[in-house]
Protein backbone atom coordinates (compact mmCIF):
# COMPACT_ATOMS: atom_id res chain seq x y z
CA UNK A 1 0.00 0.00 0.00
CA UNK A 2 1.22 3.37 -1.29
CA UNK A 3 1.28 6.15 1.60
CA UNK A 4 -1.80 7.98 -0.66
CA UNK A 5 -3.58 4.83 -0.38
CA UNK A 6 -2.88 4.87 3.60
CA UNK A 7 -4.06 8.37 3.67
CA UNK A 8 -7.14 7.75 1.88
CA UNK A 9 -8.06 5.08 3.72
CA UNK A 10 -7.36 6.60 7.23
CA UNK A 11 -10.08 9.72 5.93
CA UNK A 12 -12.21 7.46 4.11
CA UNK A 13 -13.08 3.70 4.94
CA UNK A 14 -15.59 2.06 4.79
CA UNK A 15 -14.63 -1.77 6.17
CA UNK A 16 -17.69 -3.22 8.23
CA UNK A 17 -19.45 -0.12 7.14
CA UNK A 18 -22.94 -1.77 7.91
CA UNK A 19 -22.64 -2.80 11.56
CA UNK A 20 -20.56 0.43 12.55
CA UNK A 21 -24.11 2.12 11.12
CA UNK A 22 -26.39 0.54 13.37
CA UNK A 23 -24.02 2.30 16.42
CA UNK A 24 -24.71 5.77 15.82
CA UNK A 25 -28.61 5.93 15.77
CA UNK A 26 -28.32 8.43 18.60
CA UNK A 27 -25.42 10.52 16.95
CA UNK A 28 -27.88 10.87 13.85
CA UNK A 29 -30.85 11.98 16.05
CA UNK A 30 -29.07 14.41 17.83
CA UNK A 31 -27.34 15.63 14.74
CA UNK A 32 -30.54 16.21 13.37
CA UNK A 33 -31.58 18.35 15.85
CA UNK A 34 -28.51 20.42 15.88
CA UNK A 35 -28.63 20.89 12.48
CA UNK A 36 -32.23 22.61 12.87
CA UNK A 37 -30.95 24.35 15.70
CA UNK A 38 -27.68 26.18 14.32
CA UNK A 39 -29.57 26.98 10.67
CA UNK A 40 -32.56 28.36 12.08
CA UNK A 41 -30.51 30.23 14.95
CA UNK A 42 -27.63 31.12 11.83
CA UNK A 43 -30.57 33.55 9.87
CA UNK A 44 -30.51 35.95 12.41
CA UNK A 45 -26.80 35.46 12.46
CA UNK A 46 -26.60 36.59 9.35
CA UNK A 47 -29.34 39.26 9.48
CA UNK A 48 -27.88 40.74 12.82
CA UNK A 49 -23.96 40.71 11.37
CA UNK A 50 -23.08 38.33 14.49
CA UNK A 51 -20.68 35.74 13.05
CA UNK A 52 -17.68 37.20 15.34
CA UNK A 53 -20.10 37.18 18.43
CA UNK A 54 -20.42 33.27 17.38
CA UNK A 55 -16.52 33.07 17.82
CA UNK A 56 -16.63 35.04 21.28
CA UNK A 57 -19.25 32.33 22.76
CA UNK A 58 -17.94 29.59 21.34
CA UNK A 59 -15.05 30.28 23.28
CA UNK A 60 -16.51 30.32 26.75
CA UNK A 61 -18.36 27.59 25.36
CA UNK A 62 -15.39 25.60 25.20
CA UNK A 63 -13.99 27.03 28.78
CA UNK A 64 -17.50 25.88 30.36
CA UNK A 65 -16.53 22.30 28.88
CA UNK A 66 -13.07 22.52 29.62
CA UNK A 67 -14.25 23.19 33.21
CA UNK A 68 -16.74 20.21 33.51
CA UNK A 69 -14.07 18.26 32.09
CA UNK A 70 -11.58 18.69 34.93
CA UNK A 71 -14.27 18.42 38.12
CA UNK A 72 -15.91 15.42 36.44
CA UNK A 73 -19.47 16.97 35.79
CA UNK A 74 -21.31 16.92 32.85
CA UNK A 75 -19.99 18.15 30.13
CA UNK A 76 -23.32 19.17 28.21
CA UNK A 77 -23.93 21.37 31.02
CA UNK A 78 -20.59 22.96 31.38
CA UNK A 79 -20.59 24.23 27.71
CA UNK A 80 -24.32 25.73 27.98
CA UNK A 81 -22.91 27.64 30.63
CA UNK A 82 -20.30 29.13 29.73
CA UNK A 83 -21.90 29.82 26.21
CA UNK A 84 -25.27 31.84 28.50
CA UNK A 85 -22.29 33.46 30.47
CA UNK A 86 -20.74 35.15 27.36
CA UNK A 87 -24.07 35.40 25.69
CA UNK A 88 -25.34 37.08 28.68
CA UNK A 89 -22.72 39.95 28.66
CA UNK A 90 -22.36 40.49 24.95
CA UNK A 91 -25.93 40.94 25.15
CA UNK A 92 -26.18 43.69 27.86
CA UNK A 93 -22.85 45.58 27.38
CA UNK A 94 -22.58 45.65 23.65
CA UNK A 95 -26.34 46.78 22.90
CA UNK A 96 -24.53 48.91 19.85
CA UNK A 97 -21.87 47.01 17.02
CA UNK A 98 -18.54 48.85 18.45
CA UNK A 99 -19.34 48.14 22.35
CA UNK A 100 -20.65 44.58 21.11
CA UNK A 101 -17.32 43.76 18.62
CA UNK A 102 -14.89 45.37 22.25
CA UNK A 103 -16.92 42.95 24.54
CA UNK A 104 -16.33 39.95 22.17
CA UNK A 105 -12.67 41.09 21.63
CA UNK A 106 -12.08 40.98 25.65
CA UNK A 107 -14.23 37.58 26.89
CA UNK A 108 -12.37 35.61 23.56
CA UNK A 109 -9.03 35.77 24.63
CA UNK A 110 -10.39 35.29 28.51
CA UNK A 111 -12.41 32.29 27.54
CA UNK A 112 -9.77 30.54 25.41
CA UNK A 113 -7.40 31.41 28.15
CA UNK A 114 -9.10 29.53 30.80
CA UNK A 115 -10.37 26.52 28.58
CA UNK A 116 -6.30 25.73 27.88
CA UNK A 117 -5.82 26.13 31.87
CA UNK A 118 -8.31 23.32 32.55
CA UNK A 119 -7.34 21.17 29.40
CA UNK A 120 -3.78 21.53 30.81
CA UNK A 121 -4.97 20.28 34.80
CA UNK A 122 -7.15 17.63 33.27
CA UNK A 123 -5.32 14.47 33.97
CA UNK A 124 -7.42 12.19 31.80
CA UNK A 125 -7.67 10.63 28.34
CA UNK A 126 -6.10 12.95 25.54
CA UNK A 127 -9.23 12.08 23.75
CA UNK A 128 -11.46 13.95 26.06
CA UNK A 129 -9.17 16.69 25.66
CA UNK A 130 -8.92 16.92 21.44
CA UNK A 131 -12.66 15.91 20.99
CA UNK A 132 -13.80 19.81 22.94
CA UNK A 133 -11.90 21.53 19.89
CA UNK A 134 -13.02 19.05 17.26
CA UNK A 135 -16.14 17.77 18.42
CA UNK A 136 -17.02 13.98 19.08
CA UNK A 137 -20.78 13.39 18.52
CA UNK A 138 -20.42 9.79 16.36
CA UNK A 139 -19.90 8.86 20.52
CA UNK A 140 -23.26 10.56 21.77
CA UNK A 141 -24.64 8.63 24.70
CA UNK A 142 -28.16 8.47 25.92
CA UNK A 143 -27.72 10.92 28.60
CA UNK A 144 -25.28 13.11 26.13
CA UNK A 145 -28.19 12.58 23.81
CA UNK A 146 -31.31 13.81 26.70
CA UNK A 147 -29.41 17.22 27.45
CA UNK A 148 -29.10 17.74 23.59
CA UNK A 149 -32.53 16.62 22.30
CA UNK A 150 -33.57 19.53 25.67
CA UNK A 151 -31.69 21.82 25.02
CA UNK A 152 -32.72 22.09 21.39
CA UNK A 153 -36.26 21.86 22.31
CA UNK A 154 -35.99 24.76 24.42
CA UNK A 155 -34.07 26.66 21.10
CA UNK A 156 -36.52 25.62 18.59
CA UNK A 157 -39.46 26.64 20.86
CA UNK A 158 -38.32 30.09 21.86
CA UNK A 159 -37.02 30.92 18.01
CA UNK A 160 -40.95 30.01 16.74
CA UNK A 161 -42.07 32.54 19.88
CA UNK A 162 -40.21 35.17 19.15
CA UNK A 163 -39.25 34.91 15.47
CA UNK A 164 -41.99 37.52 13.66
CA UNK A 165 -41.11 40.49 15.97
CA UNK A 166 -37.04 39.04 16.04
CA UNK A 167 -36.93 39.04 12.27
CA UNK A 168 -38.83 42.97 12.17
CA UNK A 169 -36.61 43.75 14.85
CA UNK A 170 -33.53 42.30 12.33
CA UNK A 171 -34.16 44.14 9.32
CA UNK A 172 -35.04 47.20 10.53
CA UNK A 173 -34.64 48.05 14.38
CA UNK A 174 -35.26 51.67 14.09
CA UNK A 175 -39.00 51.57 12.78
CA UNK A 176 -39.66 48.07 15.01
CA UNK A 177 -38.51 50.37 18.12
CA UNK A 178 -40.90 53.38 16.77
CA UNK A 179 -43.46 50.96 16.56
CA UNK A 180 -43.31 49.55 19.81
CA UNK A 181 -40.98 46.53 19.28
CA UNK A 182 -39.09 45.40 22.14
CA UNK A 183 -35.79 45.50 20.48
CA UNK A 184 -33.07 45.84 23.18
CA UNK A 185 -35.17 42.84 24.96
CA UNK A 186 -35.27 41.06 21.91
CA UNK A 187 -31.71 41.40 21.22
CA UNK A 188 -30.63 39.64 24.51
CA UNK A 189 -33.49 37.08 24.51
CA UNK A 190 -31.58 36.21 20.63
CA UNK A 191 -27.99 36.22 22.50
CA UNK A 192 -28.94 33.34 25.05
CA UNK A 193 -30.96 31.53 22.36
CA UNK A 194 -27.64 32.09 20.18
CA UNK A 195 -25.74 31.13 23.74
CA UNK A 196 -27.26 27.41 23.64
CA UNK A 197 -27.29 27.16 20.22
CA UNK A 198 -23.57 27.27 19.94
CA UNK A 199 -23.29 24.88 23.14
CA UNK A 200 -25.25 22.35 21.39
CA UNK A 201 -23.08 22.91 17.88
CA UNK A 202 -19.68 22.53 19.81
CA UNK A 203 -21.05 19.27 20.66
CA UNK A 204 -20.50 18.30 17.28
CA UNK A 205 -17.72 20.40 15.50
CA UNK A 206 -15.81 21.21 18.87
CA UNK A 207 -15.01 25.43 19.62
CA UNK A 208 -12.84 25.74 16.81
CA UNK A 209 -14.92 25.45 13.76
CA UNK A 210 -18.57 26.16 15.24
CA UNK A 211 -19.18 29.11 12.57
CA UNK A 212 -19.56 25.81 10.11
CA UNK A 213 -22.92 25.43 11.53
CA UNK A 214 -24.19 28.38 12.83
CA UNK A 215 -23.10 31.13 9.85
CA UNK A 216 -21.93 28.83 6.64
CA UNK A 217 -25.49 26.89 6.08
CA UNK A 218 -27.34 30.65 6.28
CA UNK A 219 -24.75 32.82 4.46
CA UNK A 220 -25.15 29.41 1.74
CA UNK A 221 -28.58 30.30 1.72
CA UNK A 222 -28.97 33.99 1.56
CA UNK A 223 -27.01 33.21 -1.77
CA UNK A 224 -29.94 32.14 -3.50
CA UNK A 225 -32.97 33.36 -1.56
CA UNK A 226 -33.91 36.14 -0.14
CA UNK A 227 -37.37 34.84 0.79
CA UNK A 228 -37.84 35.00 4.36
CA UNK A 229 -39.95 31.69 3.89
CA UNK A 230 -37.39 29.45 1.99
CA UNK A 231 -34.47 31.37 3.75
CA UNK A 232 -34.82 29.48 7.30
CA UNK A 233 -35.67 26.11 5.51
CA UNK A 234 -32.80 26.12 3.21
CA UNK A 235 -29.86 27.04 6.16
CA UNK A 236 -31.78 24.72 8.35
CA UNK A 237 -31.65 21.76 5.70
CA UNK A 238 -28.33 22.82 4.82
CA UNK A 239 -27.18 22.22 8.48
CA UNK A 240 -28.43 19.44 8.67
CA UNK A 241 -26.83 18.02 5.62
CA UNK A 242 -23.57 18.71 6.86
CA UNK A 243 -23.58 17.56 10.34
CA UNK A 244 -25.55 14.25 8.82
CA UNK A 245 -23.22 14.02 6.08
CA UNK A 246 -19.90 14.57 8.33
CA UNK A 247 -21.30 11.75 10.85
CA UNK A 248 -21.85 9.37 7.63
CA UNK A 249 -18.35 10.00 6.27
CA UNK A 250 -16.34 10.50 9.68
CA UNK A 251 -17.88 6.63 10.72
CA UNK A 252 -15.70 4.44 9.07
CA UNK A 253 -12.22 6.58 9.56
CA UNK A 254 -9.86 7.54 12.23
CA UNK A 255 -10.45 11.44 12.13
CA UNK A 256 -12.75 13.62 13.77
CA UNK A 257 -15.61 14.46 12.43
CA UNK A 258 -15.42 18.32 11.97
CA UNK A 259 -13.21 18.40 8.65
CA UNK A 260 -15.91 16.43 7.43
CA UNK A 261 -18.83 18.82 8.70
CA UNK A 262 -16.79 21.43 7.71
CA UNK A 263 -16.01 20.46 4.27
CA UNK A 264 -19.76 19.64 3.49
CA UNK A 265 -20.62 22.76 4.94
CA UNK A 266 -17.91 24.76 2.63
CA UNK A 267 -19.02 22.70 -0.14
CA UNK A 268 -22.50 23.72 -0.23
CA UNK A 269 -22.00 27.09 0.19
CA UNK A 270 -19.70 27.55 -2.82
CA UNK A 271 -22.04 25.76 -4.77
CA UNK A 272 -24.85 28.20 -4.07
CA UNK A 273 -22.29 30.97 -4.49
CA UNK A 274 -21.70 30.09 -8.17
CA UNK A 275 -25.51 29.26 -8.57
CA UNK A 276 -26.23 32.99 -7.01
CA UNK A 277 -23.58 34.61 -9.00
CA UNK A 278 -25.13 33.17 -12.46
CA UNK A 279 -28.54 34.15 -11.41
CA UNK A 280 -27.41 37.57 -10.71
CA UNK A 281 -25.73 37.58 -14.24
CA UNK A 282 -28.36 36.51 -16.32
CA UNK A 283 -31.14 38.65 -14.70
CA UNK A 284 -28.61 41.81 -15.18
CA UNK A 285 -28.38 40.28 -19.22
CA UNK A 286 -32.24 40.56 -19.26
CA UNK A 287 -32.33 43.80 -18.13
CA UNK A 288 -29.78 45.32 -20.14
CA UNK A 289 -31.60 43.78 -23.19
CA UNK A 290 -34.87 44.93 -22.30
CA UNK A 291 -35.98 48.02 -22.15
CA UNK A 292 -38.79 47.91 -19.84
CA UNK A 293 -37.02 45.78 -17.50
CA UNK A 294 -33.97 48.20 -17.47
CA UNK A 295 -36.55 51.13 -16.17
CA UNK A 296 -37.85 49.28 -14.06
Amino acid sequence: MTLADGIWHQIFSFDNYGELLTLVRNSLIAGAALGLVGGLAGVFVVMRDLPFAVHGISELSFAGASGALLLGTNIVAGSITGSLLAAGAIGVLGARARDRNSVIGIIMPFGLGLGVLFLALYKGRAANKFGLLTGQIVAVDTPQMTWLLGTSAVVLITLAVIWRPLTFASADPDVAEARGVPVRGLSIAFMLVLGLAIALSVQAVGALLVLSLVVTPAAAAARVTASPVLLPVLSALFAVVSIEGGILLALGSSIPISPYVTTVSFTLYVVCRLVGGNRARRWGARRSSSPQLAMS
